[in-house]
């Protein structure tokens, strides 16, 4: 017997400990489970593995870029300053938690799918980098607040699974006003920030005409590139902290801010082109890690995707972002101008007013996250509000993720260091909520959180039958404005939603049809 003791501790703790294979094994679950060959089980299953070792190397490159960029903050500031990078957060987490990590995110996704089979949230989250990105923050926080393994996979996985359920419902009306139909929903956790914009929309913009009916200069669009995107940002980010930190501690403190025994900039413009490098450099690191998830989810998603069709009949896709952005283009511009605007307001109360106040860090606005995020924002400002909504609706998002991520960091323990954190709004608001509840220890804080978890989940199942299922649709006072004419759509007759809320939406004019339900067979 010593033989089968020998092989269960080498399963353990060779293939099952290490994050990279367990992703492997799981993606190839998935694939036989949707009866591919052989040699597209195998060759799924390795590139899944390939594509999570990707995600170590460019965490690598992630902290080596922004550790210049900590030193200059704190040395022209006196402030600890992040920049929200959900990718970059991640890579690092992995070598720490990366198994908990894999563990949770199946057991959560289990969960997700018990849910939407036995409960009206029939919502399947296919958008897989974020179901990661949800996990390993649980995980953290989790961990860090001292709960062991059992209960951090336990625990962690019900209310991942309960948030992937839960939050495509909360922002369903909205999503539906931009689609016209039930046929696909919103699965990514910056909802708070798209809830927030729909229902902004509805307070600021009336009688407010639509983006679409606006022509906005092509010389921006090349924004819409994220490894550009990043790139830029950072590069901004750099030399701008580079020269106030040579203007306010002199050549002699600046220069060695990215290193020494040879390292330390020789004058000022190599000091200044140092600054250029390592921005692009960051743009390289995060760019590593996304082709290391998207890997990773070339593989994965197919393989959850076809599990889930077969547990779950007539299950509506839970999708990334991006999915809304061909209703309204010019929306998305507008929105990721607005968030990132709002970002940078945001970013001067904290520098001014709240960092003094309650030591909260300094949350620099990237493009990356304004860009998804405050574009997806935009879109649902513009479905409710047009302009005034688009506008409104996207600046309140830019101000959920500065803040926020700023309180997620009293949460994330040593993790709080690191010149980096999650991004989205999500993240923050329930990675603080469940952070904070852990700190009560023992089985006590299990109680709570699970507790928190419940009412997350009866929240969602009132929204889904009261309103979602009712047919409320959150524009139909600004279409009965501008003379929008609309349809009604067949509604309970015990509804408490008021008859001129009660409307069949129709997609906005020249949007692109919704994906169709993925394929059962």
């Amino acid at each position: 017997m010593e033989w089968l003791v020998s092989f269960a501790e080498f399963l353990v703790n060779e293939v099952l400990s290490q994050p990279a294979y367990l992703i492997g094994i799981i993606t190839a679950v998935g694939l036989i489970a949707l009866r591919k060959s052989a040699g597209q089980i195998l060759g799924g299953a390795i590139k899944a593995t390939l594509g999570f070792l990707l995600i170590g190397a460019g965490a690598g490159l992630v902290v080596g870029s922004l550790a210049p960029l900590g030193e200059m903050i704190q040395g022209s500031t006196g402030a600890h300053g992040v920049i929200p990078t959900n990718e970059a957060i991640v890579g690092i987490a992995q070598a720490e938690f990366g198994a908990r990590v894999a563990w949770l995110m199946i057991v959560g996704f289990a969960v997700s799918l018990l849910l939407a089979r036995f409960t009206p949230l029939r919502y399947v989250f296919l958008t897989g980098h974020h179901m990661l990105f949800m996990a390993t923050l649980l995980t953290m926080v989790l961990a860090t607040a001292g709960q062991g393994s059992v209960a951090v996979v336990i625990v962690g996985g019900v209310l991942l699974g309960i948030l992937l359920v839960a939050m495509p419902a909360f922002a369903h009306p909205w999503t539906k006003r931009i689609t016209g139909n039930n046929s696909v929903a919103i699965g990514h956790f910056g909802t708070a920030g798209y809830i927030t914009a729909g229902a902004a929309g509805q307070l600021v913009g009336k009688r407010s005409r639509s983006t679409e009916e606006m022509n906005l200069p092509e010389g921006l669009r090349f924004l819409r590139d994220s490894m550009v995107a990043t790139a830029l940002s950072m590069v901004l980010i750099y030399v701008i902290m580079s020269v106030v930190l040579l203007a306010k501690a002199g050549q002699t403190v600046a220069f060695t801010a990215f290193g020494t025994d040879g390292a330390a900039a020789t004058d000022i413009g190599n000091y200044l082109m140092k600054s250029v490098m390592q921005g692009l450099q960051f743009g390289i690191a995060v760019a590593v890690i996304l082709f290391g998830v998207r890997t990773i989810l070339a593989e994965l998603v197919p393989a959850f995707q076809g599990i889930a069709n077969r547990l779950v009949p007539g299950a509506v896709p839970s999708l990334d972002a991006p999915i809304v952005f061909p209703y309204a283009q010019n929306a998305v511009l507008i929105g990721f101008l607005s968030s990132f605007a709002g970002g940078l307001v945001s970013l001067g109360l904290l520098t001014w007013i709240l960092h003094p106040a309650f030591g909260l860090a300094l949350v620099l606005p990237g493009l990356v996250p304004h860009f998804f995020t405050g574009g997806a924002a935009g879109v649902y400002g513009n479905a409710t509000g047009g302009r005034r909504g688009a506008v409104v609706g996207a600046f309140l998002n830019g101000v959920l993720i500065t803040f926020l991520p700023a309180l997620l960091l009293k949460v994330l323990g040593a993790f709080g260091e690191e010149n980096t954190t999650f991004g989205d709004a999500d993240f923050g608001w329930f990675g603080a909520i469940v952070g904070n509840v852990a700190k009560v220890g023992g089985g006590a804080a299990v109680v709570l959180m699970l507790a928190v978890g419940a009412v997350l989940l009866a929240g969602a199942i009132v929204m889904q039958k009261r309103v979602v299922e009712t047919g409320w649709d959150p524009g139909a006072r600004r279409d009965a404005a501008l003379g929008v004419p609309v349809a009604a759509a067949p509604v309970p007759a015990d509804t408490a939603v008021p008859a001129e809320d009660r409307v069949r939406i129709a997609p906005p004019a020249g949007a692109p049809a919704p994906p169709p339900p993925p394929d059962a067979g």
